[in-house]
């Protein structure tokens, strides 16, 4: 069989390739990594097939927007070329967002990997006001609603928040993301500087071992980014209007938390809640279905065979705490659906285990999601803020005649 390379492949179609790759999310099209690892092949036979039949009509069209910073694969993401998977566990959550933010090769350097230091919110008026508000909220209010919060109160504070070149937005990034943290109510000791660290006290009273501490950074790792996801759509509409930083996050923010986005996890949590224990797993899933609803955290519109991030996730957890019993009652979760023939699990359901055996307080992964995903938020602001032209959408009136 015959592979040839995108830009043969877009030629042939007469498409751009951000419209191949679209093809590709879509199951339109089929493509395998090179030997290097990083160029994009296709079948010459099935790109052939696809001229001679035409651009696909299947499916609504869909809105493509040219960007360098995430492509998905088959199963992952590569954040700027770079293999998501094989970046979690081993490089830290502050690194990744610092490439997605430059692209720069320097921050791959030993130094600049273990450094947390630049990612520091200062105790100044912003945190102050941020860390207040938190005290007249519900106490028993999710941590993404505290995030909003958070994410006004800081931007309001911040007079540099209207900067929107691309070493402002950076500084900017990392005082959010450290802010979003910081100003959470803490429920334990931090062991450490690094966002990981200091987010984990803030969702779990109890210390982590190194092992979950792993699972966590990985965690954040993983969900840096993932292309134009709806929260990312989102925001970067709200970048091309030149809405600052502040209020491209929160953008973000209000999307994620819907139960076909980032909110899936608070529904995946709230699944494993209702199974004490394995045996009550396949009860548990039938009346889901019988009821008509979705089984949380299975199932993804991009990853048809499974999502890779998942997988990664959900075995650093298993080597982290082998025996728990939140992982035997998710693994009896997952026989059942496979025996049902249902989707895969996603990265939702990975997540809601890693809240569940660390002992995390509800709603906890989508806080995890929402703090590592404004990392990518802001990496396509900057896109847009150089692109310096308005995302307008068209609608396609299906109303009463216009008269």
């Amino acid at each position: 069989m015959e592979w040839i390379d995108a830009a043969t492949a877009a030629q042939r179609l007469g498409v751009k390739p951000a419209t191949l790759y679209a093809y590709v999310s879509r199951g339109v099209l089929r493509r395998r990594h090179g030997e290097d690892g990083r160029r994009s092949l296709f079948s010459a036979e099935e790109i052939e097939r696809l001229a001679r039949r035409g651009r696909p009509r299947s499916q609504p069209p869909e809105l493509v927007i040219e960007s360098s910073v995430t492509a998905l694969g088959v199963d992952r993401p590569h954040y700027r070329g770079i293999d998501a998977l094989g970046l979690a566990g081993t490089v830290p959550f502050e690194t990744v967002a610092e490439w997605l933010w430059t692209g720069d090769r320097d921050v791959w350097a030993g130094e600049r990997r273990t450094s947390a230091g630049p990612w520091r919110c200062e105790p100044d008026d912003g945190l102050r006001a941020a860390v207040a508000a938190q005290r007249g909220l519900p106490p028993d209010l999710l941590p993404l609603d505290r995030l909003q919060v958070i994410t006004t109160v800081l931007g309001a504070s911040d007079t540099l928040r209207f900067q929107l070149d691309p070493a402002s937005v950076s500084a900017t990034g990392r005082r959010l993301i450290a802010g979003l943290v910081d100003a959470l109510p803490p429920l334990g000791d931090p062991q450490g500087d690094s966002v990981a660290e200091r987010l984990w006290s803030r969702l779990c009273p109890s210390p982590a071992t190194p092992a979950l501490l792993t699972a966590m950074q990985a965690a954040l790792v993983l969900l840096a980014d993932h292309e134009l996801a709806a929260s990312t759509l989102a925001a970067r509409v709200a970048a091309s209007a030149r809405a600052d930083p502040y209020a491209v996050v929160l953008t973000g923010l209000g999307v994620l938390g819907g139960p076909l986005h980032g909110g899936a996890s608070y529904g995946a949590e709230r699944l494993l809640a209702e199974i004490a224990e394995p045996g009550q797993a396949a009860r548990v899933i039938a009346g889901r279905l019988r009821r008509g609803e979705r089984v949380p955290g299975f199932g993804h519109s991009v990853y048809k065979n499974g999502d890779g991030r998942g997988g990664v996730l959900l075995d650093l957890v298993r080597r982290a705490a082998p025996g728990h019993g939140r992982i035997a009652v998710g693994e009896a979760v997952l026989a059942e659906m496979r025996r049902r023939r249902l989707p895969d699990r996603n990265i939702d359901f990975a997540l809601a285990i890693l809240a569940a055996v660390g002992g995390m307080v509800p709603g906890a992964g989508e806080a995890i999601f929402a703090v590592a995903r404004a990392a990518g938020w802001l990496a396509h602001a900057m896109e847009e803020y150089e692109r310096d032209s308005l995302l307008r959408l068209r609608a396609s009136y299906t109303g009463p005649p216009i008269t």
